[in-house]
């Protein structure tokens, strides 16, 4: 057997890396992210990347903030862009760091886009999504077999910021789970026409705020109830919110829980009273 060492790719001056940071646990970097974060002259970060993945940059390299958080000041995504260029122009090794994966409505491909057009070669280095590892780290798998053959990975809103242009009936009858980025500010709204499209008013739904951090609180509700008990438990952005049976795999799945506050897991937590398919 060929055990070869890991040997990373060259970190080269006047390029750019667009990296994925992950959820927040800095354990859940890829081994290129963190090479790239002890090369780096420079790092342009999202709102969502944790302090303790930040703490990983090399001593001597500059950190800007770059974080973009609906309904607060931000810097426009083309600014950001230009950014972008006119560093690598300085000859630096810059690194893009985004939360969760550049390219899963991270808005990584617009600014690749952009280096493509000013001629600055850049790589990607895909991150581990909070639609995925968030909820694994609330004991939630996004597919299995006894509930589902399929997910929908969707924002809350649509370019316009509205919910009016996501076909939420088409979703309602033809989504068995859904993992919502960015949904809260129209939460209620979501419920709604999920549950005019068809979808049961008892859906599970559960709620992940801080995904993967210390401070990471997890709410199990349905979706006729999710938006008031959200506003009632005090759930605050970011969170990611999933839709459908999956939710109740929580209650055999919290492994977080479990370790950290001796939480007794159920072995049939969706009460099919049989053993688990092992074929």
């Amino acid at each position: 057997m060929n055990r070869a060492p890991y040997s990373p790719p060259d970190f080269q001056t006047g390029h750019v890396w667009l990296c994925g940071a992950g959820p927040g646990d800095p354990g859940l970097l890829t081994l290129h992210a963190l090479h790239a974060l002890q090369n780096a002259d420079v790092v342009v970060y999202d709102a969502l990347v944790s302090d303790g993945v930040l703490g990983l940059a090399r001593a001597e390299a500059t950190l800007e903030y770059a974080g973009k958080r609906g309904g607060k000041p931000s810097p426009k995504q083309a600014d950001i862009s230009l950014r972008l260029v006119q560093l690598a122009r300085q000859g630096l090794r810059v690194l893009r760091l985004k939360g969760g994966d550049p390219f899963v409505f991270g808005r990584g491909g617009e600014e690749a886009l952009s280096l493509v057009a000013a001629e600055v070669p850049f790589r990607i280095v895909p991150g581990v999504t909070a639609g995925i590892g968030g909820l694994a780290y609330a004991g939630i798998p996004v597919t299995h077999r006894d509930t589902n053959h399929a997910v929908t990975f969707i924002t809350g809103h649509d370019a316009t910021g509205d919910v009016a242009g996501v076909d939420w009936a088409a979703l309602a009858k033809g989504a068995p789970v859904l993992v919502i980025y960015m949904a809260m500010k129209h939460l209620g709204t979501i419920a709604d026409r999920l549950i005019d499209g068809g979808k049961a008013a008892d859906t599970p739904v559960a709620i992940v705020s801080n995904a993967a951090l210390p401070d990471q609180r997890v709410l199990e509700t349905t979706l006729a109830g999710a938006s008031a008990d959200a506003e009632a438990a005090g759930m605050a952005p970011p969170c990611v919110v999933v839709v459908g049976a999956v939710a109740r795999l929580r209650a055999g799945l919290d492994w977080l829980g479990a370790l950290t506050e001796g939480r007794v897991l159920e072995a049939d937590p969706l009460g099919l009273g049989r053993e688990r398919r092992t074929g």
